[in-house]
Parts: structure tokens; sequence; C-alpha cells
């Protein structure tokens, strides 16, 4: 039911899911689970506890589910589960949870994993999520659905990024990202929104009107941050805003990029 080459070895216990093509020189771990129609190029190593879901392909030289890269781990029990139909490129690097972090790292569906990039443990990456070349989402870290993080970007550890954001290429973000935010800058800087992202999106008009008056009264309307983002609560019906609204007043270990 499965393609194999001669040259993989495929430890006793690991899964592989019917219609999955397994490259040469792929090494697949007692613990994996491969969903159907996987497709390993070349010189994959998958290990540990993960699982990775249907029609995902993973390109060569992929290091998948490795223990983490975190001096408190201790070889304690963690999982790293991957969502159907991603694509992970050459190089790219995903770690397993620890027990501080609840013991799973986890991807989302439709994501694109460009050459080099790394996803360490614990980080909750959403759907339709697109992480360019060589940039490095850090411990802990919640990127919420169809964010786009641009090449040679940090994301600091417990950072969040709100769903629809996009970050420039070149970027370090060490504060939380609104939703449909737009940060660039080496520093990151919050710079405005992603209205290129909303309107390809298709966002009625309407809300992209809210979202822009919402972003005008969070940079420059009277009281704290946190004051602006309640009186949004109540004044705004836009779906959107109150999107935003609910991820600004989330739990969180980090400080926000405010609207420079």
């Amino acid at each position: 039911m499965a393609d194999v080459h001669p040259s993989a070895v495929i430890a006793d216990g690991a899964v592989i899911g019917a219609g999955c093509h397994i490259g040469p020189f792929c090494v697949i771990g007692p613990e994996v689970v491969l969903g159907e129609r996987v497709t390993l190029k070349s010189h994959v190593v998958i290990d540990g506890d993960t699982h990775i879901g249907d029609e995902t392909v993973v390109f060569s030289f992929a290091v998948i589910g490795e223990i983490p890269q975190d001096l408190k781990f201790g070889g304690e029990k963690s999982r790293l589960r991957i969502g159907a139909r991603n694509r992970i490129r050459e190089h790219v690097t995903m770690n397993t949870g620890t027990a501080n972090g609840g013991g799973e790292t986890r991807i989302g569906d439709d994501g694109l994993f460009m050459a080099g990039c790394h996803i360490a443990h614990d980080a909750q990456i959403g759907d339709r999520v697109i992480i360019v070349n060589s940039s490095a989402i850090a411990g802990h870290c919640i990127i919420e659905d169809d964010v786009i993080v641009g090449g040679l970007c940090g994301v600091h550890q417990f950072v969040r990024i709100g769903r629809g954001a996009i970050i420039g290429a070149v970027t370090m973000v060490t504060k939380d990202v609104v939703p449909h935010g737009l940060v660039q800058g080496p520093r990151g800087v919050l710079d405005g929104l992603n209205l290129v992202g909303l309107k390809r999106k298709g966002v009625a008009r309407a809300d992209i009107t809210a979202l822009r008056a919402a972003f005008q009264m969070l940079k420059d309307g009277e009281g704290t941050f946190q004051d602006r983002a309640h009186r949004l609560a109540d004044e705004s019906d836009s779906a959107y805003v109150q999107q935003m609204v609910a991820f600004i007043l989330g739990d969180t270990d980090r400080n926000f990029l405010t609207p420079g």
C-alpha cells in the first residue's frame, strides 16, 4: 500500500499510511505515524512521538520530531503533531514539546514551511501559516491562522501572533502582535494593518473600515492600551474588531507591540 525505497530505514513500530511515498535514505523512528499519501522526498529524518497528517510533503534533509533544544529537557515523554497537506521544505527542523510547555508541539493544516526554518518546542502553529526561509519560531509561541512570517525573522519565546498578521523580512518580534497587524523593521514595529491580506481574503469593506478605525483608536485613544481595547469591545459590532479585542484581552506572558 506504500512505495518505500529499499534504502529507507523504518523502525519496527512505525505506522505508514496507505499511498505514502518514502524516498531514498529516509529514516523513520518507532513512534512515528504517517497518515495517508504522505511523501518524504529523500534523506528525511522523522523521530520521536510524531504524527504527520494526510498528503503532507516533506523535502530532503528535513529533521522532524527530534528532542527540544532546551537545556531543561530531561527526556520526558513529549509529542509533535502535524496536520494535513503541509509542505515542509529542505532543512526544516521541528521539535517535540517539553513538560513545562504542555508536552506537545502542534502544527495545523495547509502550512508552508520554507527551507531552513525552525519550529521550536511547544509552539502552536495554526492553519495556512507560511514561515519563510531561515526564520525561527521560538519555544511556546502561538502563531494563529493565516499568519505570514517573512524570511530571516526571529520570533521570541512565548510571543503570540494573531491571525492574519504579516511579519516583514529580517524582523525580530519580541512582543505580541494583534490580529491582522503589519510588523516590520529590525526590532519589530507595528506599522499598520495587513490590508493586502484582508483584501485577498475577500473581507468586506465595512469590516476593513472598522479595523482601520479600531487601529486608530488603539494608536491615539485615551488611557492605556488595555483601556482602549475595552472601549472597542463596547463600541464596535464588527466580528473582526471583536476578534482583535479578544486577542488583546486574552492571557499572555508578554507585552504588545503597540501602533507607532
